[in-house]
C-alpha cells in the first residue's frame, strides 16, 4: 500500500512513473498514446490507460485525471493511490465493475505547467460539432485585450478597467464570460479551439475501444481549482437532463457528502460552460446510460486563480519575459491548481476514495 503523501508527484514525468509502477504492480496492461512533442524535461508525452477488470464488463468506472494539464498533479495522485488500493480493487472487482484509468489526458499541459494542450486549447471546451459555426461569446471579446495586456503586471489603468467590468456586470457574469468558452481568440482564456484535439482525437479512440460494450458507464473525471480550499465539489457533468442529474445526486449526495451540484441550476462553483469532455461519451458509448460528475477540488480564492491563468498566458505569448518573472508567473500557476501539503492531499484521497465507492454501487444498482 502507498501513503497517500507518496501517491503525488511534483513532476508529469515522476507521475507517469508512478502510474506506470502502479498498474505493474497491479498486474494490469498500459495502452500508452504518445504525444510526438517533448515533455517540459525532455521526457516522452503520452496519455497512459489500463483497464482493470473484464473486457466485456457491462458496468465500467471511467477515472481520469489531467483534462486540464497541471491539475494532473490532484488527478494522478488519486489514479495512483487507487492502484496500490486492495480494499477498492476488491470492491470494485466483486460488484463487477470495470475500473478504466485514463492518466494524463493533457500530458503536454501536465507536463509544461499550464492548464491549455499543445495547441493552446481548454480541452474541457472542445468537444463541440466543428461542423456548425462556432459559437460567439461576446463577453470574452469585450475583455481579451484587458485579460492579456502587452505589459506584465498589468498597468493601473487596466486593472482599474477590468475591475470597472466587474463592478457593472459582476463576479457571476465575469467568470461566465472569461471561463464559459470562447473560439474567437487563439491566444485567449479558455480558448475552445477550431478543431478536435490531439486529445480529444484519442481520448474518443479509447472509449470506442474500452467502452463501446458497457452498459452503464460512470465517469469521475478529477480537476482543481474553483471552491473553498480542500473541498471536493461533486459537479454534475452531463447534458442537462432531468433524469441524468437525479441519478447523480443520488449515486454521490450520501454518506455526508455535500449534495451535486449543477452548472445549469446555477448551484455550482462553475459557470455553464460548453464543448465538455463528456460530450465525448454520447457520441462515441450511445449504446449506454452514462452519469458522470467532476470532482473539484478548491486551491486559492476565484480572482487569484483567474490572475495565475492570466500570467501563464500572458507568459505564453511573451516566451523572452525576464526569467525571474517568468519563474514567479509558473509558480503562481502553479500553486493556483495544486496545494502542495499533506493536509489537501489527504483531503482528496479521502473524497476521491468515497466518491469512487459511491460510484461503484450505482453502478451495481444499475438494471
Amino acid at each position: 500500500m502507498i501513503g497517500v503523501v507518496d501517491a503525488f508527484s511534483d513532476s508529469y514525468a515522476l507521475a507517469r512513473q508512478k502510474f506506470l509502477r502502479g498498474c505493474l504492480a497491479a498486474g494490469l496492461a498500459v495502452d500508452s498514446r504518445p504525444l510526438p512533442l517533448p515533455g517540459a524535461q525532455g521526457e516522452q508525452l503520452a496519455m497512459d490507460v489500463a483497464l482493470d477488470g473484464a473486457a466485456d464488463a457491462r458496468r465500467l468506472l471511467v477515472v481520469s485525471s489531467a483534462c486540464h494539464g497541471v491539475e494532473g498533479h490532484c488527478g494522478s495522485g488519486v489514479q495512483v493511490f487507487a492502484l496500490h488500493d486492495a480494499e477498492w480493487r476488491a470492491k470494485a472487482r466483486d460488484a463487477g465493475v470495470a475500473v478504466l484509468y485514463i492518466h494524463a489526458l493533457n500530458p503536454h499541459g501536465f507536463s509544461h505547467g499550464r492548464r491549455v494542450t499543445q495547441e493552446n486549447v481548454d480541452l474541457n471546451r472542445n468537444f463541440i460539432d466543428f461542423g456548425q459555426p462556432l459559437p460567439v461569446n461576446e463577453g470574452y471579446a469585450s475583455l481579451h485585450a484587458l485579460l492579456l495586456p502587452d505589459q506584465w503586471p498589468p498597468s493601473p489603468t487596466d486593472e482599474q478597467a477590468l475591475n470597472g467590468w466587474m463592478a457593472q456586470h459582476g463576479l457571476p457574469a465575469f467568470q461566465a464570460a472569461v471561463s464559459g468558452g470562447q473560439y474567437q481568440f487563439g491566444d485567449g482564456l479558455f480558448f475552445g479551439g477550431q478543431a478536435p484535439t490531439w486529445s480529444n482525437r484519442t481520448l474518443r479512440e479509447l472509449l470506442r475501444r474500452y467502452a463501446g460494450q458497457a452498459a452503464h458507464i460512470a465517469w469521475i473525471d478529477l480537476h482543481t481549482g474553483l471552491g473553498p480550499n480542500g473541498h471536493g465539489e461533486r459537479i454534475f457533468a452531463g447534458r442537462n437532463d432531468a433524469a441524468e442529474l437525479a441519478r447523480a445526486s443520488a449515486w454521490w449526495s450520501g454518506g455526508g457528502a455535500t449534495p451535486v451540484t449543477s452548472m445549469y441550476d446555477g448551484s455550482s462553483t462553475s459557470a455553464e460552460l460548453q464543448g465538455l469532455l463528456c460530450h465525448a461519451v454520447y457520441d462515441e458509448c450511445p449504446q449506454a446510460q452514462y452519469t458522470g460528475i467532476a470532482l473539484e477540488y478548491g486551491t486559492e480564492p476565484l480572482l487569484e486563480v483567474m490572475a495565475a491563468l492570466r500570467g501563464d498566458h500572458w507568459l505564453h505569448q511573451h516566451p523572452k519575459a525576464a526569467p525571474e518573472l517568468a519563474a514567479t508567473l509558473r509558480d503562481r500557476m502553479r500553486r493556483a491548481f495544486y496545494t502542495d501539503t499533506d493536509a489537501w492531499k489527504g483531503q482528496v484521497i479521502s473524497q476521491a476514495r468515497q466518491a469512487m465507492f459511491q460510484a461503484v454501487d450505482g453502478l451495481r444498482a444499475s438494471a
